[in-house]
């Protein structure tokens, strides 16, 4: 087993946080996305949809997407639950993460490839060469600053994001919120809620894998 990771990418990010939560071990890879590696031959060998992490099984499987490796390894390894136990908690997980993933994961992304220099030509991750468009800086800065006004409001309910318990839609909203940083971001004063929770979560041993 072999997992592709690239330390200054968020998804990686993502990954390397559940795995410290189970206190699992994987033989990892660096693919440097800077330069290009993950557009090479031997990993598009690997994973044809040139992204990490990536995850290779021992007969040659790859598992790619960071909530299918999570998947992978929570069914692997149950304990402890990161993607609830019962029906309403893996529901209620799996809605909250997909919220942050589109709302919070993708707006910060649009506003950074379509504005910083480095990705001219590779405005969104994968295989295909994309031009920058403008107009998505302004609407991701936008949705950016409407995520980070929800998670305050569902922070002023719960204690997590998908209640009282840690989960896996809290890893993705850390990483998410960190990532929001990047455009300038930050979590607003006005916010408390969000920020008690992030200082919570912050300090976690796995949020610094």
């Amino acid at each position: 087993m072999k997992l592709y990771d690239f330390g200054g990418a968020p998804n990686p990010r993502r990954l390397r946080i559940f795995l410290a939560e189970k206190r699992i071990s994987v033989p990892t890879e660096q693919v440097d996305l800077m330069a290009g590696e993950q557009l090479q031959d031997s990993f598009r060998a690997i994973n044809p949809f040139c992204t990490v992490p990536a995850l290779e099984l021992d007969d040659g499987t790859c598992i790619s997407e960071v909530m299918a490796i999570c998947r992978y390894f929570e069914a692997l390894q149950p304990e402890p639950p990161l993607m609830g136990i019962t029906p309403e908690e893996q529901g209620t997980i799996a809605m909250w993460e997909h919220r942050i993933e589109i709302n919070g994961m993708l707006a910060v992304g649009d506003a950074l490839r379509n504005s910083v220099d480095r990705f001219a030509g590779r405005a969104m991750p994968g295989p295909l060469d994309l031009e920058q468009i403008p107009d998505l800086i302004d609407r991701g800065k936008k949705r950016t600053d409407h995520f980070l006004e929800v998670l305050d409001e569902r922070f002023g309910e719960s204690e997590h994001l998908a209640g009282p318990n840690f989960s896996v839609a809290d890893i993705t909203a850390l990483v998410a919120v960190d990532f929001a940083g990047r455009i300038d971001k930050g979590i607003p004063d006005s916010h408390a809620n969000l920020k008690r929770w992030h200082d919570a979560v912050y300090v976690r041993p796995s949020a610094q894998a």
